[in-house]
């Protein structure tokens, strides 16, 4: 008999993880009275607020960061607005506390931290590629390399307004600019190599011409980091090209399978490798000492997100007419909504309306929900619920699947709604042996196992 050779099972796939700054969305909790004092778990008096605080005050923003590099996360993420969204021609209720300006946010937070990474997103329909790809060096310069630039683009009017040349962009034509505008960016970025003088830039192309010299020196990164949030055949195809992280909405563990599988699949056109992208879902979590506990707590949360007026919101920007006389503890609308709505402003448009009040329609009657209660159940984002060891144990397993490489996880309270996963969920993600104990380098890239400067295949570019 021939003797076997006993194999070293392959290492495990270390968690990426990181915070984005709740707010404007349906996973805050927007009115929850101030917490009593609670107590550590050694018994010692809290540190930490547990309740809703400001989302444009300074200690909102430090404190998240601040609780994120506790738990050693990869980044601290905030997302972008840059218009106040409208409804029934009034400002919508989930944005009036306004949306700062995220890199001037992040250049404060820069001095209060050391190791955290720090994720601005930027639109590319209306910024232009030189004065952006300055204050994204120059926060990697001031931050020792921990900048990283989430790309978005917009093809909405309502915005546009906010613009001195207005009007919109056509869903394919605004992502050819993006990728020009990232492509004119890396240009700026490498004008100025190491222990060199800077060379002219002489860029001709189809949306941007750009001539002249970069101001800033090579910054410690290279290039900050590239996110990449989209969903479309065009969104993944920029992401496989162009992107070091790409932020998905796949949090279930099936569909997440899947749209790894197809992600990583295209990197081979571009000369990448599959660990040259982050595949990082948006995620929430609800903890509680039993999974009963847990379980109750999720669904009193969502009842908090999803009030009787936000019921009704939710199904106003499906139907695209006026439900404030309908009954949010009643059943949903009987008639089709209206597909040219402009009910709402400065939100995503909903490709197929009709098929989602159809899906409404059809499970508020299989399961006898109300409208309100339909809401909850269909825009609810509790991705893991349990005991810390519960969830620690899903997110592993997740993981290991290969339906993520990690995730942003997005609390609903502002700001200590972090806390209680980096006391309690993350150190057994280090008993596990699939999260940092420590941070063992300096620059996002490293946190992130991403090559020092980004693989790009020579003359490759994403399609639209």
């Amino acid at each position: 008999m021939t003797p076997t050779t006993p194999t070293t099972p392959p290492p495990r796939k270390q968690i990426r993880l990181a915070a984005h700054f709740p707010g404007v969305n349906n996973t805050t909790v927007w009115a929850v009275p101030p917490a009593s004092p609670t107590t550590t778990p050694d018994g010692g008096a809290a540190r930490r607020p547990s309740h809703s605080g400001s989302q444009i005050d300074f200690a909102s923003f430090e404190h998240l960061a601040r609780t994120a590099e506790r738990g050693l996360f990869d980044f601290f993420f905030l997302a972008e607005g840059l218009r106040v969204r409208e409804h029934k021609g009034r400002i919508h209720d989930l944005d009036v506390v306004g949306r700062p300006e995220s890199l001037t946010v992040l250049a404060a937070l820069a001095a209060v931290t050391e190791h955290l990474g720090l994720a601005a997103t930027v639109n590319t329909t209306f910024n232009e590629p030189y004065e952006l790809a300055r204050r994204l060096a120059s926060l990697d310069h001031l931050s020792g390399g921990r900048a990283a630039w989430n790309v978005v683009t917009t093809s909405d009017a309502f915005t546009g307004e906010n613009f001195r040349r207005g009007g919109y962009l056509d869903r394919a034509d605004r992502y050819t600019r993006a990728a020009e505008f990232v492509a004119v960016a890396r240009e700026l970025w490498d004008s100025w190599p190491d222990g060199a003088a800077p060379r002219p830039v002489d860029h001709r192309g189809e949306h941007f011409t750009v001539r002249g010299g970069f101001t800033v020196p090579r910054s410690p990164q290279g290039h900050p980091v590239i996110i990449q949030a989209g969903d479309s055949s065009e969104g993944r195809e920029f992401a496989a090209a162009t992107a070091d992280v790409i932020f998905t909405r796949h949090s279930g563990l099936e569909a997440g399978r899947a749209f790894y599988a197809d992600v990583k699949r295209r990197l081979a056109a571009y000369g990448r490798q599959p660990d040259h992208l982050a595949v990082m879902p948006g995620v929430t979590f609800v903890l509680g000492d039993t999974a009963a506990e847990a379980q109750e707590h999720a669904a009193e949360i969502r009842r908090q997100q999803v009030s009787p007026q936000n019921a009704l919101l939710a199904a106003e920007q499906i139907w695209g007419v006026d439900l404030s006389g309908y009954d949010p503890d009643g059943p949903l609308p009987d008639f089709d909504p209206d597909p040219g709505s402009e009910l709402a402003q400065g939100r995503v448009r909903i490709a197929d309306p009709k098929a989602i009040a159809d899906k409404w329609r059809a499970l508020s009657r299989a399961k006898g929900l109300s409208l309100r209660e339909t809401v909850i159940e269909t825009t609810g984002r509790q991705s893991f619920i349990g005991t810390p060891e519960d969830v620690a144990a899903q997110m592993d397993a997740f993981v290991q699947a290969d339906a993520a490489d990690g995730f942003i996880l997005v609390p609903h309270l502002t700001p200590g709604g972090l806390d209680p996963f980096v006391d309690r969920v993350v150190p057994l993600l280090q008993e596990r042996g699939v999260f940092r104990t420590a941070y063992t380098g300096t620059t996002l890239r490293s946190h992130l196992g991403l090559p020092p400067q980004p693989v790009r295949a020579a003359g490759k570019g994403p399609t639209a």
